[in-house]
């Protein structure tokens, strides 16, 4: 734009304005929002390596803040009842972190030894339905662990015990984003013969599991060492390696687990260590010492659970091994899980929510997003699904801003539908910074809740400024620039057009700034322009 203002004939005054350049910007992985539960195998408890693994979580190099939520969640039985105590040990309250991360160690250590131990068919089914209830745990003000993204992670017996978990809570309608099965073994079941007359339930990929990732062995075979075994449609990775650390190849597997976790050399989960040696010996080249392995494919993680690489080399199973192709959620169609025996609507979830565009997005703009869900109800039911910008992953803490709301209908036991929406960024309700996404499904009286792992850089409005003057005395003028808040502004002049100097840097707190200026008494002409910094 080039405008000449009525001057005096000796000077003439032409305004300009010019648009700059958009930065880049590389999305992170934030991704933190959820529910981590880690539990043991027979005869365990959580006083040693699962405190130990518990413990590294919030360490972890890519975890989104500094502060969690640490649980101890305890199952105890009498008269053939299961009964809950849940104990804060660590991190502050839910609603006061910044992560928003929920970790809880399950300990069954009273069902889980013996030679009569509680099949986890039974523990299950109560850790199920313990999990949906509001009231479970007070500082969560009414909110259910079931809510957030779920992180199963389970050794030995433990294994299938959050294998079974999964599968309760699929009947129930709920989604479970990750399952992670270390060395599983099912007492009595899946080919094993043991001692004790329990049997447990067999370790499985259902449909409502998201990822499977199996970490197992069979470098024991021995009553004290036990092995473990591959599971159909998770991405199961066998552990070929495993001299040192425990001297147990069963219980080496949760340690290799923990170095995917903690990457110091050395280090200990509290009951045996990682030195130099296991870091050259137990993780492939490509998995670099445990960096790009394991936990790396946790949402917090942010590891491509898509990728088609091979980390055992050509021939082995692919990291998308593990993900869901029940549908077509990413990873293509195949029959690579376990269906339910039923599913109730009980719950509708969010099971991917993604930015399509990961750049900048300038204030007034829109950036567009896909999510997937699911709501095993009948169409004529409705959730609403609302999309909120976040200073942090935590949707509890009141930091959040409403940027839109959609209704959907529900989907039917048997698919899962997509949708894309395009959320604008207006000044109102979007400031100026990085920032993380999260969407809300709510539906039948229940909500879940998930963040996108692409953060979000706003940045201030990118249209052009426009310029005006106004004679104050003489050869005294305001030149005023009107904008947006929050645009960072290069005013410059020229005596050509061809040399630029800057006269004045503003970033704009309201919509106008006006600047007082004075050319040299011997200046014929004079050009102005207003610059957006980059």
């Amino acid at each position: 734009m080039r405008t000449k203002a009525a001057m005096p004939a000796a000077l003439r005054i032409f305004l300009l304005t010019s648009l700059g350049a958009l930065a880049a910007f590389e999305p992170q992985a934030c991704c933190a929002m959820g529910v981590t539960l880690i539990t043991h195998g027979y005869a365990g408890n959580v006083d040693g390596w699962v405190t130990g693994m518990a413990d590294r979580v919030p360490a972890y190099q890519r975890f989104p803040g500094t502060n969690s939520t640490c649980y101890t969640i305890e199952i105890t039985s009498s008269g053939g009842n299961y009964y809950f105590t849940t104990t804060r040990v660590g991190g502050d309250a839910p609603a006061s972190t910044g992560s928003g991360e929920i970790i809880v160690k399950l300990d069954w250590s009273t069902l889980a030894g013996g030679l009569f131990p509680d099949s986890t068919y039974d523990v299950g089914w109560a850790t199920s339905l313990a999990l949906q209830q509001t009231n479970l745990i007070a500082e969560l003000g009414g909110h259910a662990l079931t809510e957030f993204p779920l992180h199963l992670i389970g050794h030995s017996r433990g294994g299938s015990l959050m294998s079974e978990l999964s599968r309760d809570l699929g009947t129930n309608g709920l989604w479970v984003d990750h399952l992670t099965t270390l060395d599983p073994h099912p007492l009595n079941n899946d080919g094993f013969s043991d001692l004790p007359f329990t049997v447990d339930a067999p370790v499985r990929t259902y449909i409502n599991v998201l990822f499977h990732d199996n970490y197992w062995q069979n470098l024991g075979g021995t009553l004290l060492v036990p092995n473990g075994e591959p599971v159909f449609g998770a991405y199961a990775r066998q552990l070929y390696t495993l001299s040192g650390g425990y001297s147990s190849s069963h219980s080496d597997v949760h340690l290799w687990y923990h170095g995917t976790i903690d990457w110091a050399t050395p280090t200990t989960d509290t009951e045996a260590s990682l030195t130099s040696a296991e870091r050259t010996n137990w993780w492939t080249a490509y998995e670099n010492a445990g960096v790009v392995a394991g936990f790396d494919y946790s949402l917090i993680g942010g590891g491509d659970r898509l990728s088609a690489d091979q980390p055992l080399g050509q021939g082995f199973g692919t990291i998308r091994d593990g993900y869901n192709q029940w549908w077509d959620l990413g990873a293509g169609i195949s029959s690579n899980r376990t269906a339910l025996p039923s599913i109730s609507g009980n719950w509708p979830n969010l099971i991917r929510f993604n930015r399509i565009e990961t750049k900048q997005v300038a204030q007034s703009q829109s950036t567009p997003v896909r999510f997937y869900y699911q709501w095993a109800r009948p169409e004529t039911n409705l959730a609403t699904v609302s999309f909120y910008l976040d200073d942090d992953p935590n949707p509890l803490n009141g930091n959040d801003t409403l940027l839109k709301q959609v209704t959907v209908p529900a989907t039917g036991a048997s698919n899962v539908s997509y949708q894309t929406v395009s959320l604008t960024l207006e000044a109102t309700n979007a400031t100026l910074g990085i920032h993380t996404l999260y969407a809300k499904i709510a539906g039948g009286s229940r909500t879940r809740y998930l963040c996108a792992p692409e953060l979000v850089e706003v940045i201030s409005s990118r249209e052009p400024p426009s310029l005006d003057i106004a004679a104050i005395g003489e050869m005294v003028f305001a030149i005023g620039v009107n904008g947006a808040a929050g645009q960072a502004i290069v005013l410059e002049l020229s005596s050509d057009i061809e040399t630029w100097l800057p006269l004045a840097t503003n970033t704009l707190a309201t919509d106008r700034w006006v600047y007082t200026n004075s050319p040299p008494a011997a200046t014929s002409q004079q050009f102005y322009r207003a610059v957006l910094a980059q």
